[in-house]
């Protein structure tokens, strides 16, 4: 098993990485930065007390501080009423895609904040809700042409959820004022890409012909929210993509006891898309947190090794608004209900030591057929995740007590060799004299070479 692993990550992906390269212009990949990136998602209305722009552009110094590099914010547009979701509703039913909801503060306020952001080093990406609006969005009067329709006439709800209806995507004039929308963020607002939602309900079609017409203003970041197992084609456009089925599977393996090698198995098939695209990996997010349970209902005892995982693994690290306190309470999604910060971020130097590795180590680098992957065999591989992520001479171990249970284990792999120093506490070990551990529940361990 641990050989076909190795032969799939080190040879299968970097074919198919070869291959996509051979496809794709050269506007298609990452720039440089963003196979060092992290991403924070920003919930703006449950972030502060305020809710406003200019509230959160406080917490900025503390994010760069913990290692922070692109700020992602949940929809920025007005909220449609007709049909809204609680008192609030939903930030994902817009009312108009070139306005500032007026629960956030302004659009001088908006720019002021971005502006703050890039002087402090961060990337900018907002949430573009390209499927659906909500039922009184502008167009609907202006352009009802724009939209899907019943065989009644009237507007198609969009599969279930009543509070949003359904864009038609084989209306032109409707895509070229969705890409002119797209546009006037980049032109106004100098934001630095998109977090595309429910990519993948929207024809593919469209944002081979969006992307590159957006970007004859400046190349962008384009995170979409889709699995790349299910949708590869969206992954020759999108520079990363969800790994909805690594969640899923996660969650099962924790709370329904299912076998670590499903996960190593699951992990293989991801390997195979190769590097021309990456993967966000996360604990929690807005969806999650709301509708399934915070991180700690989903992983339990594995939360920190998780945790680890999504930072350390190929790809980009994707965190939630007060995963550094921890947040323990699922948020209110179409009411005011803020994150309870103490003051007291218990998860703020844990963040900053891997991010500040992900950023600062080239053998972390997400997307780069550069950096390798080798999972490790251990005498415990049904409890014990371990791996090592390597380019030239730079290598990071990382170790990773996905049971229930404490574990005395050993790495039996000649791969693992010559000194590294652990991360969190600063000791040495030289792997040449042993590769023994003793891990209690909730264990990880990232050692740097």
């Amino acid at each position: 098993m641990k050989k076909w692993i190795l032969s799939t990550i080190i040879g299968i992906g970097m074919v198919s990485c070869t291959t996509q390269n051979i496809n794709k212009s050269t506007m298609d990949f990452p720039k440089e930065w963003k196979h060092a990136t992290n991403i924070y998602e920003v919930n703006v209305r449950q972030y502060t007390e305020e809710g406003t722009f200019r509230a959160f552009e406080k917490e900025m110094p503390r994010l760069k501080a913990m290692g922070v590099k692109t700020l992602w914010f949940m929809p920025i547009t007005p909220i449609a009423q007709q049909n809204k979701k609680g008192s609030l509703g939903s930030p994902y039913a817009a009312s108009d895609y070139v306005s500032i909801n007026p629960e956030f503060g302004t659009m001088a306020d908006f720019k002021h904040m971005v502006n703050a952001a890039h002087r402090l080093g961060f990337k900018v990406i907002i949430d573009w809700v390209a499927n659906h609006t909500g039922w009184d969005h502008v167009w609907t009067k202006t352009h009802p042409e724009f939209y899907l329709k019943d065989p009644d006439g009237k507007f198609h709800i969009a599969s279930g959820m009543d509070d949003i209806i359904e864009l038609d995507y084989k209306n032109q004039e409707m895509r070229k004022a969705m890409i002119d929308a797209m546009k006037f963020w980049v032109k106004e607002t100098n934001i630095d890409g998109f977090r595309c939602d429910l990519a993948s309900w929207v024809e593919v079609d469209f944002w081979q012909q969006a992307r590159p017409e957006v970007e004859t203003i400046k190349p962008l970041f384009w995170l979409g929210e889709f699995d790349e197992l299910e949708n590869p084609e969206y992954g020759k456009v999108f520079d990363a993509s969800y790994s909805w089925k690594w969640m899923h599977a996660s969650n099962d393996y924790y709370n329904k006891n299912q076998p670590l090698h499903d996960l190593k198995n699951l992990l293989e098939q991801y390997a195979k898309i190769g590097n021309g695209s990456m993967r966000a990996w996360f604990t929690s997010n807005h969806d999650e947190n709301s509708w399934n349970g915070t991180e700690y209902e989903k992983y339990g005892a594995i939360t920190k090794p998780m945790a680890v995982f999504s930072v350390t693994w190929n790809g980009v690290p994707l965190l939630y608004s007060g995963q550094e306190l921890p947040n323990d309470k699922r948020l209110e999604f179409f009411e005011k209900d803020p994150i309870k910060w103490t003051n007291n971020y218990q998860n703020a130097a844990f963040y900053k030591t891997l991010l500040n590795l992900k950023s600062s180590n080239p053998a972390l680098r997400g997307g780069d057929p550069a950096a390798s992957t080798y999972i490790l065999n251990t005498t415990a591989n049904d409890k014990i995740f371990a791996y090592v992520r390597k380019n030239g001479e730079d290598e990071v171990l990382v170790v990773l007590n996905m049971s229930k249970d404490p574990v005395e284990f050993t790495i039996e792999d000649d791969y693992l060799s010559g000194a590294f120093v652990n991360v969190f506490d600063g000791s040495k070990r030289d792997f040449n004299q042993g590769k023994h551990f003793n891990f209690q529940v909730s264990d990880y361990a990232v050692f740097e070479k």
